[in-house]
């Protein structure tokens, strides 16, 4: 599928003008497209910093990345390696500020609470992220494989379900996130965009947010352009988390701990992990249960859910 020259350039100008409406000091970077194109883009209209953390000793992926956007873009780069002591302590303060035991979300917002932390002490006071690219444009690979009507309609299912965990964690930091995906503009192009456009092939391979790719193909390194999706936890390296964990916990201390919190609070852990979090989040703000604001209620944890969502952002269990 070839995108119209005319699209790619209204998408770029679109998200030139979002970029400049929400423009900060400073970028999260990954290295990956979202991150970049705004680092890009942000880099034309004042000097800007750029942010990337990684895990001590983990094999992250996305510190070269950053260093090559950077690099290329002629940016000041600020790189912070951070060891398990610093991550537990962001563990906590991550529960806490976010009210979450979820696996995923502890692990990928923890990395992120590290890295808006640092900028702050580097006397950053806004910070854009690259949030929203992924959920507008389909750079998740599960929803490669749909035919264009049913992208479509799933992506419009998973625009009113998104949440960022970068702005509450921000708040809690005194720090300003800045999100130019999730400008309104931005919003209404994607709302209006043929999903033909979204999924695409290049070299025999199928591609998400191929439209963001096609605009900005030549402005970026191909390297980053044509980079596959990379969740955070493996691009800073905080999925080795499961397996610390493994280590650190006796299977029979987990299984009797597993069987208390079942019994005394009616809350089902997966993991050793999971146990890890919960058992901050039990600390500070007691078992969950349900509080009557919706219909819905997990049946893992017994937090409420959302009417029409399928996922419980306080435990991570999906689908419900």
């Amino acid at each position: 599928m070839v995108v119209p020259e005319e699209l790619r350039r209204r998408l770029r100008a679109v998200l030139e003008r979002a970029v400049e409406r929400n423009l900060g000091d400073a970028i999260l970077l990954s290295g990956g497209l979202d991150s970049s194109i705004v680092a890009l883009l942000a880099s034309r209209l004042r000097s800007l910093k750029a942010v990337s953390v990684f895990f001590k000793g983990s094999k992250g992926m996305d510190l070269g990345y950053a260093r090559l956007v950077a690099g290329f873009l002629g940016i000041g780069h600020l790189i912070h390696a951070f060891d398990l002591e610093e991550l537990e302590e962001a563990i906590r303060s991550t529960v806490k500020i976010l009210r979450t035991f979820d696996p995923m979300e502890v692990r990928n917002s923890a990395a992120i609470y590290i890295a808006l932390r640092h900028a702050r002490d580097e006397g950053v006071k806004e910070v854009m992220t690259g949030d929203g690219g992924d959920e507008l444009f389909a750079g998740y690979r599960f929803l490669y494989e749909l035919e264009p009507e049913e992208l479509g309609a799933k992506l419009r299912r998973v625009w009113r379900g998104m949440s960022f965990s970068a702005v509450p964690l921000g708040e809690a930091l005194g720090v300003k996130v800045r999100q130019p995906f999730l400008d309104r503009e931005v919003l209404s192009f994607a709302e209006g965009l043929d999903s033909r456009f979204v999924v695409g092939f290049r070299s025999g391979r199928k591609y998400g947010k191929y439209i963001l790719r096609s605009a900005f193909e030549g402005m970026l390194p191909d390297e980053v352009i044509w980079r596959d999706k990379v969740p955070i936890e493996a691009g800073v390296g905080t999925s080795i988390l499961p397996e610390l964990f493994d280590e650190r916990i006796s299977a029979s201390e987990f299984d009797g701990l597993r069987e208390r919190y079942l019994l005394e609070d009616g809350v089902e852990l997966r993991s050793k992990e999971q146990l890890f979090y919960y058992r901050i989040y039990r600390e500070l703000f007691g078992p969950p249960h349900p509080d009557g604001s919706t219909g819905k209620v997990c049946p893992m944890c017994h937090s409420n859910v959302p009417d029409g969502a399928s996922h419980c952002k306080v435990c991570g269990t999906y689908p419900i």
